[in-house]
């Protein structure tokens, strides 16, 4: 026998008592009525669906953003030797996807600004919209980190000034780095002109990260505390350095070509020394 009861909530679908109402029906409600007669019983529906996957992706999320840390504090710690290098890039990282998470909920679960954008109303975030802005700007951020961290290990290898590396560093990519931000934050911000709310969603987010990590992390907050760190960044603890393989990002230093001796003494003293003798002409033998 199949049983199907229709509960209608008075509060809208992404009310508190709505989720709470779904929880309690999950949880208590069901399983209690249907104890001992062998029934199982299912909460279904648009909204119990949609709460169901929110409450997932909220129960993984923090494994998914820990192990895409942990890795990429990793990757970075192994080929640049650095720990504080490593995990400083990883912190800024967050600080720039939560930036522009705040930005998101601001304009469109709060309100503000949002008939800028074509919002005439406030709507909550899509529960997946934070795990893949997450995804995206986190690829893109260890992108322009690497780049510039590249610059700056160079030089801090061939000089051993700390200050001097920074400098010459953020001086060679900081160019790159802008116009590759203008080029993403172009792309993502042209679908702003979506009517879909979600995609709306995802270029704010994605073009105002891009923005902060390109400008403010990325221009401003990473040389910065490198040069504040002074030597510390590239401080690293022998027993690491042996457990840790190698990786050279720029790949093994190429060989000098050799050129020949153009000194005094490896010249030849006069032409004959080194041109081979010419046979005599038709006009000599004559």
């Amino acid at each position: 026998m199949l049983l199907i009861t229709t509960v209608t909530p008075d509060t809208g679908p992404q009310d508190r008592a709505t989720t709470d109402l779904i929880h309690t029906l999950q949880d208590d409600a069901v399983p209690q009525a249907l104890s001992g007669t062998g029934a199982t019983g299912y909460v279904t529906g648009t909204a119990a669906a949609t709460q169901t996957f929110t409450d997932t992706l909220t129960a993984k999320l923090p494994l998914i953003i820990g192990v895409v840390v942990c890795a990429a504090f990793l990757l970075l710690l192994t080929v640049f030797r650095s720990p504080l290098v490593a995990l400083k890039a990883a912190v800024l990282n967050l600080f720039s996807i939560a930036a522009a998470c705040g930005v998101v909920v601001a304009v469109f679960q709060w309100g503000w600004g949002g008939t800028l954008f074509g919002v005439t109303e406030k709507v909550p975030v899509e529960s997946y919209v934070p795990m893949m802005m997450f995804a995206i700007v986190f690829g893109l951020s260890m992108d322009y980190e690497v780049f510039l961290l590249s610059r700056i290990r160079e030089t801090w290898l061939r000089s051993g000034d700390n200050h001097l590396a920074v400098a010459t560093g953020l001086a060679a990519t900081a160019r790159v780095i802008t116009c590759a931000a203008l080029i993403m934050t172009s792309v993502f911000l042209a679908f702003l002109l979506s009517t879909n709310v979600a995609v709306k969603m995802l270029a704010l987010g994605l073009g105002v990260s891009v923005v902060i990590d390109a400008t403010v992390v990325r221009l401003l907050l990473v040389p910065a505390s490198m040069y504040l760190f002074g030597r510390a960044n590239w401080w690293l603890p022998g027993w690491l350095d042996r457990l840790l393989p190698h990786l050279d990002p720029e790949g093994p230093a190429a060989a000098p070509a050799s050129s020949p001796d153009l000194s005094p003494d490896a010249l030849p003293d006069s032409p004959s020394d080194s041109a081979p003798a010419l046979a005599p002409s038709r006009g000599d033998r004559r």
